[in-house]
């Protein structure tokens, strides 16, 4: 549920019907729900506990969520004066005039509505703590810019991020097929999701002159770039603690602190954090953010089958 923005900026050529429903999809995001629910499968993996058709489900339902609060998010920040002609991020498509906000309102609806189907599998699996976590995540994908209160609108969007980005996606995936919890989920989640909410960073540091002039009282805009920056540091550190962590005291695999392989792409964005002149600078910053997010969950995730087999 995270809605970052990872792409060329200001492109303005139509780029057809279906072009425009993948641009609304946002595809670059998808991978932040998608790294979590890897993680929690390969540590299912690594216990001997997992199900490959929850896992599946668990990914299915990742993925619609994200993708019906991406559209929601178009439709919503449109509505609210969020998305303006001076935006330095990629093409919105509403905005832009690409999808009428009609069809983009109706379109969230329908991929919310795919999402409660397989939910509904899920709760089956899981029980009542899968339907507890499935209808809060179901309000969020709408509440994250739409509603009476809007998350991201009042500040709340990283937290938002690193509970339901890691946390929760990170044990409830595990819980839909061990049907309990143990320690490592947490950490793992940890570990994801402070990636995933330095993406969202970087974004807002992008977008905080925008932001603050529509009103948009995003984490950056009250911190302050200073401090922003200070924020993408400490996410990227307590990511990259998380594996000598869990080798130390959890007895994960050793095989687990790949993943600080993965944070190489993260690293190399800091300079531009400190350092970049325009906003737009910070369009390939997220780019590599993102990369960083699918390397870390990846290698994460191959750490845990390689010490289930070795």
């Amino acid at each position: 549920m995270v809605t970052v923005e990872v792409g060329p900026a200001g492109q303005r050529d139509s780029p057809g019907r279906l072009g425009a429903w993948i641009m609304a999809a946002r595809p670059a995001t998808l991978p932040a729900a998608v790294s979590p629910v890897v993680v929690g499968t390969a540590l299912a993996a690594f216990h001997g506990v997992m199900e490959a058709l929850p896992a599946a489900a668990a990914l299915l339902g990742a993925l619609l969520i994200q993708i019906a609060t991406n559209l929601a998010n178009d439709y919503f920040d449109h509505r609210k004066g969020g998305d303006s002609h001076d935006r330095v991020g990629p093409t919105r498509v509403v905005q832009a005039g690409l999808l009428a906000p009609r069809q983009v309102l109706n379109a969230t609806l329908l991929v919310l509505g795919a999402a409660i189907v397989v939910g509904l599998y899920l709760v089956w699996v899981g029980g009542l703590p899968i339907l507890i976590v499935g209808v809060v995540s179901l309000i969020c994908a709408v509440a994250y810019t739409g509603g009476p209160f809007p998350l991201a609108y009042h500040g709340l969007g990283d937290l938002f991020v690193m509970v339901f980005f890691g946390f929760v996606a990170v044990a409830g995936t595990y819980w839909v097929q061990a049907g309990d919890l143990e320690p490592g989920v947490w950490l793992a989640g940890a570990g994801v999701g402070s990636l995933t909410t330095a993406l969202l960073v970087v974004n807002n540091l992008r977008d905080i002159e925008t932001d603050a002039r529509a009103g948009k009282r995003t984490l950056a805009v009250r911190l302050g770039a200073d401090g922003t920056r200070a924020e993408f540091v400490l996410l990227v550190l307590v990511t990259a603690a998380v594996p000598p962590i869990g080798v130390g005291f959890l007895e994960w695999p050793a095989w687990t602190l790949l993943a600080l392989f993965g944070l190489g792409p993260a690293l190399r964005t800091v300079d531009t954090v400190f350092h970049y002149r325009r906003p737009a600078d910070l369009n390939r910053a997220l780019g590599e953010v993102a990369r960083g997010v699918t390397w870390y969950g990846g290698l994460l995730a191959v750490g845990f089958v390689l010490g289930s087999y070795l």
